[in-house]
């Protein structure tokens, strides 16, 4: 406890926030509209900051402090606030985060590459706007991937929760699954999401026959309350 925070809350708070970005980056990757024709580039953002966030969140269940790289200097008379380490702290680089991670809590960074992959999409579209190779790569498409087979597994395996839990849109159990569906995306299917699996059971009849497979077997164990991770 320092001026009043308690840094046991940052943890907490950090997963809240990535959660958040998720919902955004789901909601902005699944669909489109014709108010905002950036959609697509702003999900890339959004899915890397959820990314982010959500593994510094993991890393301080252990320590809120091991998620800095560089801690500010203090007197003898001061004390580490969280304003101070707002201001002049400095954390991780998304680069160095799989191994610091792995150090850290002694878990494996499962699916590395795709991260640090996602984290060049992120850097291009951050700093300079634009999709490399755009006419071979939908942003949206590129995000779905990321968040199906990074940060799905990720908050899984960490927390018990499912990507597909996450998205703004109303009705999003009836419309987001068909869209990954569409795509053959391979999602976990949360018990929630599975009572909505009567809605994709046409998209789903579309796809190869592997993929139909492992859907319906995602689906029907969500129902009988099983695992969903084979």
């Amino acid at each position: 406890m320092d001026n009043g925070f308690d840094f046991n809350a940052i943890s907490t708070d950090m997963l809240s926030l990535g959660l958040g970005a998720l919902a955004h980056a789901n909601y902005h990757s699944g669909y489109t509209t014709d108010t905002n024709d950036k959609w697509a580039e702003l999900s890339v953002i959004q899915a890397a900051h959820a990314a982010e966030l959500l593994v510094k969140a993991r890393i301080t269940k252990e320590h809120p402090l091991l998620i800095f790289s560089d801690l500010p200097s203090v007197s003898n008379q001061d004390t580490l606030s969280i304003d101070k380490l707002a201001e002049d702290g400095r954390t991780i680089e998304w680069s160095d985060l799989p191994k610091v991670f792995k150090t850290i809590t002694n878990c494996n960074f499962k699916n590395a590459d795709i991260f640090r992959s996602f984290g060049r999409l992120r850097n291009s579209v951050q700093h300079f706007g634009i999709i490399p190779n755009r006419t071979t790569t939908s942003a949206s498409l590129e995000t779905l991937r990321f968040i199906y087979s990074f940060i799905d597994p990720f908050i899984n395996e960490h927390w018990g929760k499912y990507a597909i839990d996450f998205d703004e849109d109303m009705n999003s159990y009836e419309n987001l699954p068909n869209t990954l569906i569409r795509y053959e995306i391979r999602f976990l299917v949360s018990p929630e999401a599975a009572e909505y699996s009567e809605y994709w059971m046409d998209e789903l009849d579309y796809t190869s026959s592997e993929y139909q497979h492992i859907m319906k077997s995602r689906i029907q164990n969500a129902l009988n309350g099983g695992e969903t991770n084979e």
